[in-house]
């Protein structure tokens, strides 16, 4: 199967680009690593990506570039876009609205104009974000949206985008993101900055009092689910939760990680931010139904692994 993977060089995207590879396939691995929040990390990750076995890279902005070899591939993963509540305000609102709208855009009607009848199968990423803060329930996919966040505002309207190409007949599927945790996660991160201070010995930034809770879902876990949404024959325009049942504090996920570290937990409290959910809680029951998916990383067990991968990068700075 030929798949095209966008943000490759990203944290999920480099991920998802990984497990294709390992599963025999051919991936078109589509970034521009520069123009990344973090381009120190995106280059390193784009390096380690295109070196896998059937990996071409190609360096491309989706908001400008020909995207004819994409729409190409048998399935397109859309994993690129402008990630973050924080940065999203201010002069942030227009880069994700180039980023993630404008680049979706011309994504889907790349897709459109293949010239077989028969476009590919698209699996767009969203975000938990598109629901605001979960109330006393999970949320259900068919809630309706409360972006709180330019950031969001512009998920709501990626998922607007794919459900119109569905409509017309590209086979789009959306995937709600959960709170991704995990190995290559960003700096700008929950979990990459506590692990990265507690490892220095600094007290732990956090925004709040700690008491807002996630459904914090490893890497791996979303992996499996995009690669099974990739595979499966769904209903057009389809979103599905792909997220950890249970949402677990920030204190709490602090004593797992510092627990793990054999630390004491250190805290820096600082101002909350504008657009952050107070709790994301996701609701699954789809997911297993039409992916035959749930999270079964467990936070202590992933928290272990993004921290040996952070001790692995300072090793080779050392280096």
């Amino acid at each position: 199967m030929r798949v095209a993977v966008t943000g490759a060089a990203g944290f999920i995207g480099s991920h998802v680009t990984d497990a294709f590879s390992a599963a025999g396939h051919e991936v078109l691995a589509v970034d521009v690593p520069g123009r990344s929040p973090t381009p120190e990390l995106a280059w390193r990750t784009w390096a380690e990506v295109t070196a896998r076995p059937g990996v071409v890279a190609m360096e491309a902005d989706l908001a400008v570039a020909d995207l004819s070899a994409v729409a190409a591939a048998d399935v397109v993963v859309h994993l690129a876009g402008r990630p973050g509540v924080r940065d999203s305000w201010g002069a942030g609102r227009a880069v994700a609205e180039r980023d993630n709208v404008l680049a979706t855009r011309r994504l889907l009607a790349a897709c459109m104009e293949r010239p077989e009848r028969r476009g590919p199968r698209v699996v767009v990423a969203s975000s938990s974000s598109v629901y605001g803060s979960a109330g006393p329930r999970p949320n259900r996919e068919d809630d309706p949206p409360s972006p709180v966040s330019p950031y969001a505002v512009s998920k709501v309207e990626v998922e607007r985008l794919a459900r119109v190409a569905a409509r017309d007949g590209l086979r789009t599927v959306l995937l709600r993101y959960f709170s991704v945790y995990g190995p290559r996660q960003r700096p700008d991160m929950a979990f990459h900055r506590f692990a990265e201070a507690a490892l220095d010995g600094r007290p732990l930034p956090v925004f709040g009092d700690g008491r807002s809770s996630r459904s914090f879902t490893h890497v791996r876990d979303v992996v499996a689910a995009t690669l099974a949404a990739s595979a499966e024959d769904l209903p057009p325009g389809v979103v599905i939760n792909v997220g950890h049942a249970e949402p677990v504090t920030v204190t709490d996920a602090i004593a797992l990680l510092t627990g793990v570290l054999g630390v004491r937990a250190e805290v820096r409290r600082e101002a909350p931010v504008a657009g952050d959910a107070a709790r994301t809680w996701a609701d699954t029951d789809r997911a297993r139904r039409l992916l035959g998916w749930t999270a079964t990383t467990d936070l202590a067990a992933g928290l272990a692994d993004q921290i040996a991968w952070h001790r692995t990068l300072r090793e080779v700075r050392v280096g």
